[in-house]
């Protein structure tokens, strides 16, 4: 693809601060506007558009209303916000942040996983009562070490997530669409075969319609009363209801949560549990990940400007 020389670039919801000063400053990028003002800026200037920067998504009514736009350049590993599907026919190309957020997210799930095991948001919680001054005791939880933890997606992150895991004497089994040859990790056919072997299940597989429910109510059901789930992924790929079912009734021991289906919003029947650790999706939200990922934004930027090629492309 040729050098895109010309053109209006367009920031895309809110970004990290480096990206949308050097967005401003560098490249005079305009930002799109909410609310009514948002049509009659595409109808103005949506022709001018060439490329995209993204922190919240683009929908196919955005893309449409783009008949110029090149390149997609999206803050963040995930992309399943952004609707491929109306990129591909017209040769739109497509950048994520891959790598410089891996070491965060699996310092998190891994924090997940000791938490719900051990309970220390709910003994926190104890303390700040005054149980433990009032001479009540806080329940005995699980030991994390030598636990049989299944990972569901054994990408950069899961990989990096079993890394750490073996520190913990963990056994670590995982599932894939297909089987990874150079892991020393068990390899299980499907989900439930996974969650039935395991004390817990990871989950760090992408969004969208590939994955949509992919943790069934069978695969929470496999993993029964003594099992936990951790999920870092992304909120589709689990059926909330069936999760929020089996951890109000018992038959899941607990859970901890950094997605949800429809964020920002909490299922309230959750929050009285504590054996649900729940976190407002902060899995790549470091000082240090989050202004690598917005470099690795304006590296993109820069490169697509220059030659019309990406530093990270997403193969569509």
């Amino acid at each position: 693809m040729a050098a895109v020389t010309d053109g209006v670039i367009l920031q895309v919801g809110g970004l990290h601060p480096t990206a949308e000063r050097e967005l401003a400053t560098t490249y005079g990028a305009v930002r799109l506007p909410s609310g009514p003002e948002r049509a009659a800026f595409l109808d103005e200037r949506g022709a001018d558009v060439t490329v995209a920067v993204t922190g919240a998504g683009m929908d196919a009514e955005l893309i449409g209303a783009l008949p110029r736009l090149a390149a997609v350049i999206n803050l963040g590993v995930g992309y399943d916000s952004v609707d491929v599907a109306a990129l591909k026919p017209r040769g739109i190309a497509l950048s994520n942040t891959p790598d410089v957020l891996t070491d965060c997210v699996a310092d998190l799930a891994v924090g997940g996983l000791i938490d719900v095991f051990r309970g220390l948001s709910a003994s926190d919680r104890f303390v700040r009562r005054g149980e433990w001054a009032a001479g009540r005791k806080f329940p005995l939880q699980r030991r994390v070490s030598g636990a049989r933890v299944g990972i569901l997606g054994l990408g950069r992150i899961g990989r990096a997530i079993a890394h750490r895991l073996e520190a913990f004497g963990c056994t670590v089994a995982y599932h894939n669409r297909r089987r990874v040859d150079d892991v020393p990790y068990a390899y299980a056919a499907t989900p439930v075969e996974l969650a039935h072997d395991a004390d817990a299940v990871i989950v760090v597989t992408p969004g969208g319609t590939g994955t949509q429910a992919l943790v069934s109510a069978e695969v929470i059901a496999a993993l029964g009363p003594d099992g936990y789930l951790v999920n870092v992924a992304r909120g589709s790929v689990v059926d909330q209801d069936a999760l929020v079912t089996a951890l109000t009734t018992g038959a899941l021991g607990g859970a901890a949560l950094d997605v949800f289906t429809d964020e920002p919003r909490v299922p309230e029947e959750l929050f009285a549990l504590d054996n649900v650790v729940l976190l407002p999706h902060i899995g790549s939200a470091t000082v240090e990940t989050r202004e690598a990922m917005a470099q690795l934004v304006l590296s993109n930027l820069e490169r697509f400007l220059a030659d019309g090629t990406l530093v990270t492309p997403v193969p569509l």
